[in-house]
């Protein structure tokens, strides 16, 4: 079976990575405001119903709304496969947030990306070079140092705490499942026909186990981040989905590696405006050069790539 190959524009590409971290940066935020009022199948029930809704509208209104022809020709087993990984890997990522915190949620679930990027390395025949092994290497430091606080804390945490840590984990290997079944799936159909099979299954898997009711209890506020999750969601995975197309899956996992950094900054800023709604994070100096170091290290992986040889192998 031949397998997928990217296009080879990775400036759009490395632009579309950087906006899914960016996406996934602010997102536990927002959900960890709306889990005050609403369960975790409820919440993933409308971010899949809305984020289906939204994609429909779009495919309707460019003519593009894939035919069952052309989905009956794909692969069913894996569209399967990455419906179901990417639906438990939401439900597991709340569960988790629920019982940790989105610091603590965005650390562990960086394992998905990592695997992802194994995947690549292993499944497609991607490559690295010394530099971006280097680079690996570094990205790796950093994140130990700049997360020092937080892995600290889980060696003297409750139960519930390193439960929760344990359902993340989980979250981050669904996740690596569906993100390289996707990338092969892109061979026979465009990145949003997969979207839209992912984001209706998704919603009818949940269906069942949903509790509409429960919106109706929500303040204006909690309304705001139900719905920006929605929206969060459409614009994070078509930007995630059309990045695979264009770039090697270990070079858009290198970049995700920024999403806690995006985290960490928004909660800072949210703390300082909020303060009674989210609890500001301590980052000590070591934190701020391990920082440093994941920047540099996710960067010297993403454009560790030879540009000369890109441009000759792949026109733009």
């Amino acid at each position: 079976m031949p397998l997928h190959q990217s296009s080879g524009h990775w400036r759009l590409g490395l632009t579309l990575a950087l906006a899914t971290a960016s996406l996934w940066g602010v997102l536990p935020i927002a959900l960890k405001v709306v889990l005050q009022a609403v369960d975790v199948y409820t919440v993933t029930w409308f971010r899949f119903l809305v984020s289906f809704g939204l994609l429909a509208i779009y495919l309707v209104g460019r003519g593009q709304f894939p035919s069952w022809q052309k989905l009956r020709s794909s692969r069913l087993d894996l569209l399967a496969i990455a419906t179901l990984c990417l639906a438990v890997n939401y439900l597991f990522y709340l569960k988790g947030l629920d019982n940790t915190s989105p610091t603590n949620s965005q650390v562990i679930i960086q394992l998905a990306p990592v695997f992802m990027g194994l995947g690549g390395l292993a499944i497609f025949r991607e490559r690295y070079t010394v530099p971006q092994w280097i680079g690996l290497g570094a990205m790796t430091a950093g994140m130990t140092l700049f997360f020092n606080d937080q892995l600290q804390a889980l060696v003297n945490a409750s139960t519930q705490y390193l439960v929760g840590t344990g359902i993340l984990v989980l979250a981050a290997l669904f996740w690596a499942v569906y993100a390289l079944a996707q990338k092969q799936l892109l061979q026979q159909l465009s990145s949003t026909a997969i979207m839209l099979v992912i984001y209706g299954g998704s919603a009818l898997l949940f269906s069942p186990s949903a509790s509409p009711q429960q919106l109706l209890t929500l303040t204006p506020l909690q309304w705001g981040m139900l719905i920006f999750s929605g929206f969060n969601t459409f614009l994070a995975y078509g930007a995630f989905a059309e990045a695979l197309d264009h770039w090697e899956a270990s070079r858009v996992s290198a970049v995700l590696a920024l999403t806690p950094i995006v985290t960490l900054t928004s909660i800072v800023v949210v703390s300082s405006v909020l303060p009674t709604l989210l609890a500001p994070e301590q980052i000590t100096l070591l934190g701020i050069a391990g920082a440093a170091l994941v920047v540099c290290g996710s960067l010297a992986i993403s454009l560790g790539k030879n540009q000369a040889i890109a441009q000759s192998s792949f026109p733009e």
